[in-house]
């Protein structure tokens, strides 16, 4: 049964919506709890992925002592001998000779009993030969476990996989890591006014979180194939049920827009309480995205699937995925809770009472500042489209110019690591 059934049925008031730094914690805490299971990926297929367990290294890093010019390594002082080259790849025997060396190109393997690497741009050849110059004072390669000693560890577990990441790997032998498989999502779009195509018109409007919602959550990390974005589902109960049933057979999370009210369309709680639904939040005081919430759903088995309630109008719908969404995936990965950075506020922000205010900005990276943009109605997408992410107002408070306050940064790029 649901929260607002519930106390309908016991004739008190429902509760009162969580608070937004409260739901953030909430969601991410139940997330991480049914975070996915563990697998094997080879590094070319790693990418966007989350490490199961920390990188550790399978050797020194260098392995070897290894040449970082091109040159000659001389044993002794010179003029030097010259008694064979190595190359990047090759073993060399020792330098066994006071007076002896061997052209080396950039790494390669340093020979036993080199006491310098002469850069070959400041080496002369004598009458007979010989190699001639002066060493530099400082080693010219590189020492084993420069950068890592054996089983040293460099990343922690919940660690995102990036090209960075499976460079590391690669150099430190690895052939495959072992990942938080990837969330699969779907979305389910509510609303017999929408339209898929064309323009806007005679009462109906343009779906535009059809086509942008996968696009999001896909930057969250998340699988969305085209036949998971289901819609519009007609607005009726049964019609509802059904959709949502067939979207949890295979999706970690389901996604809706619109329906979080209590209007006479509006299905999707009697939806949830169809499902033996569990409300982890319902409700946020946060403006704009009020009315939206997060279910769990717990099969016999143990498996545990979310349904994300994004509202139906586009702004508050990106309000809810970066207030709940987000956080949740990033349990359900494994990875750390989403620090949020602080910025300094260029303008004013208003308060919004007590609730919490996430305001659209353009963030300054250079400058740390928040500038506050046009457009910002919680049906409009026109200023969201040239934000970086919400500053954060906290309730009872408001922003003036120079109040260092925290963003709430947009996923602009698949898999960046900043939320």
């Amino acid at each position: 049964m649901s929260t607002e059934t519930a106390a309908a049925a016991a004739g008190v008031a429902a509760p009162p919506p969580a608070g937004w730094e409260e739901a953030r914690s909430r969601v991410y805490a139940v997330g991480l709890a049914a975070a996915l299971p563990t697998v094997g990926r080879p590094l070319a297929d790693a990418d966007g992925h989350t490490l199961a367990e920390p990188l550790t290294t399978r050797t020194d890093l260098p392995a070897f002592p290894t040449s970082s010019v091109d040159g000659w390594a001389v044993r002794g002082d010179g003029p030097w001998q010259v008694v064979g080259r190595v190359l990047a790849g090759q073993t060399p025997p020792p330098l066994e000779a006071a007076g002896s060396t061997v052209e080396i190109a950039t790494g390669a393997m340093v020979p036993e009993g080199t006491t310098a690497i002469l850069r070959i741009e400041e080496s002369t050849r004598t009458a007979d030969g010989r190699v001639a110059g002066t060493p530099r004072p400082a080693p010219e390669w590189r020492q084993p476990g420069e950068e890592a000693y054996a089983g040293e560890e460099l990343l922690p577990a919940g660690t995102p996989v990036d090209p960075a990441v499976i460079g590391l790997a690669a150099s430190c032998g690895h052939d495959t890591l072992l990942v938080r498989r990837r969330p699969r999502a779907a979305l389910l779009v509510f609303g017999d006014e929408l339209l898929t195509a064309g323009p806007p018109g005679a009462g109906r409007v343009r779906d535009a979180l059809g086509p942008a919602v996968p696009a999001w959550l896909r930057r969250y990390g998340c699988q969305v194939r085209p036949a998971d974005v289901v819609g519009p589902v007609a607005d009726t109960l049964p019609a509802h049920v059904a959709a949502l049933r067939a979207a949890l057979a295979d999706a970690d999370l389901v996604c809706t827009t619109g329906g979080t009210m209590h209007g006479p369309v509006d299905h999707l709680h009697p939806t949830l309480e169809t499902l033996g639904a569990d409300y982890v939040v319902n409700t946020v005081a946060v403006r704009p995205g009020f009315p939206m919430l997060l279910a769990r759903l717990v099969d016999g088995d143990g498996r545990v699937r979310f349904v994300a309630g994004l509202p139906g109008n586009p702004q508050s719908a990106i309000v809810a995925l970066v207030s709940l969404v987000a956080p949740l995936l990033a349990g359900l990965q494994g990875r750390p809770m989403p620090v949020l950075p602080q910025v300094t506020l260029a303008e004013p922000v208003p308060g919004r009472g007590d609730h919490t205010h996430l305001a659209l900005v353009r963030w300054d990276r250079v400058a740390g500042t928040a500038h506050p943009v046009r457009h910002v109605g919680s049906a409009m997408l026109r200023g969201l489209a040239g934000a970086d992410g919400f500053a954060m107002i906290r309730p009872g408070t408001s922003g003036a110019a120079g109040d260092r306050v925290p963003l709430v940064p947009l996923p602009l790029t698949p898999g960046e690591r900043a939320w």
